[in-house]
């Protein structure tokens, strides 16, 4: 008898682990829609909340395209979660179903044990049992018994009260597990609503951009011509120091940067530091990833982005990502500036940017204010183009950088 209440015992500690180990996987999934949910956040704030002096339905579109996007991210990660949940109530009710059986046995067991011990003490005194024995090995054998039976009979008592606590917390927990799942299938109705409202007006811009399409197309060239030009000076700038490097006399001749061992260390740190490096902002938002990638209105063009855009608040500064030294400035269109900081042979670069705060030649530390981000004020908003760069090779910034 005392092997099944061991077993469960051991049915109610695996059972525990179980779903300890389901939680895990269950808390990244939370981890995740909170974190989304302060993207929506700020989708609403970085991109929504700008004072805008002029309409552009092109940009309102990528600007509302972008919202939906994370809201239908927010909608599959409560899925998830919600079918998690789900699982984890399947469980939790044959559990405790059997748990509830295992439970009524025991205490069935119990009932009769203590029924049975007290019709025993009414028909014979333990005393008189123990002075009745024949020898005193008898004796010794009926004290050894009495003393078994007496610790049996607890541990069945406390083996009742245990799994009386765990059948109670087992309901407690599916009771809270229902709750959560209501309230997750809620907010993901709620989110639906909100997408079905932000595509009518998704359409109402699609239609404005293609009876005026000429003037969006002519727009985006300009804008376009204006980063390839940018990105062609900034190559420009970033050969001519290589170059400069490898015109030592006698140095071999390299298609990257000759490296001093000073250099050298620096860009094995920051190598190290791959997924780990700090944004080159306080806070902020990506509004445009890296690569090509197809536009959003018109079929068949793409961008090719040689950085990633990252919205952020009014007033932001560009901040550097590692320790290294400036290694040019330069002044763009409109007065706008870029920052080109060297880390051995890689190169961060921080596009439009209002104000400067460094100067070429100057060491900088990781985090140092860079220049103030340029606020446009046709959009209202405020953003960073960052570039990553080795030697001339272009690298994905959001491989570098910590997940936001």
């Amino acid at each position: 008898m005392l092997k099944k209440y061991q077993y469960i015992f051991f049915l109610v500690f695996f059972l525990t682990i179980s779903l300890a180990a389901q939680k895990k996987s269950r808390k990244q999934l939370e981890q995740d829609r909170t974190r989304i949910k302060k993207e929506i956040t700020m989708v609403n704030k970085l991109l929504f909340d700008a004072k805008k002096s002029e309409k552009n339905a092109l940009e309102d579109l990528k600007d509302l395209n972008q919202k939906i996007i994370v809201r239908e991210k927010y909608i599959s990660t409560i899925n998830l979660e919600v079918q998690s949940l789900s699982n984890e109530i399947v469980i939790y009710e044959k559990d405790i179903q059997q748990l509830d059986k295992k439970l009524i046995t025991l205490k069935e067991d119990y009932a009769a044990m203590i029924y049975k011990s007290y019709k025993s003490k009414s028909q014979q005194n333990s005393t008189l049992f123990l002075f009745s024995s024949k020898s005193f090995y008898q004796a010794y054998k009926r004290v050894k018994y009495m003393k078994q039976y007496a610790s049996f009979r607890k541990k069945q008592g406390e083996e009742v009260h245990l799994l009386t606590n765990n059948f109670l917390k087992l309901k407690d927990s599916l009771l809270f597990q229902k709750q959560l799942k209501d309230t997750l299938l809620s907010s993901e109705e709620e989110q639906k609503i909100k997408i079905e409202e932000e595509k009518i007006d998704q359409q109402k811009l699609i239609s404005e951009i293609i009876n005026q399409e000429k003037k969006y197309k002519r727009e985006l060239r300009k804008k376009e011509q204006e980063q390839k030009k940018i990105s062609e000076r900034i190559d420009k700038i970033i050969k001519d120091a290589i170059a400069k490097s490898n015109a030592i006399k006698g140095a071999k001749k390299s298609k990257g940067f000759l490296l001093t061992p000073e250099a050298k260390a620096l860009a094995v740190r920051f190598e190290q530091n791959k997924g780990k490096l700090p944004w080159p902002v306080e806070s902020g938002l990506i509004t445009r990833r890296f690569g090509k990638q197809p536009h959003p209105v018109y079929s068949g063009n793409y961008i090719n982005s040689t950085g990633i855009h990252i919205a952020t608040k009014k007033g932001s500064n560009a901040e550097a990502i590692f320790n290294g030294e400036v290694l040019a400035i330069q002044t763009q269109s409109e007065g706008k500036k870029s920052v080109l900081i060297r880390h051995g042979n890689y190169i961060s670069i921080y596009n439009n940017l209002e104000s400067v705060y460094v100067s070429d030649g100057e060491k900088v530390k990781t985090g140092q204010p860079l220049g103030k981000i340029f606020t446009d004020r046709i959009t209202g908003k405020t953003k960073l183009i960052f570039v990553l760069s080795k030697n001339t090779t272009r690298l994905n910034p959001t491989s570098w950088i910590l997940r936001n």
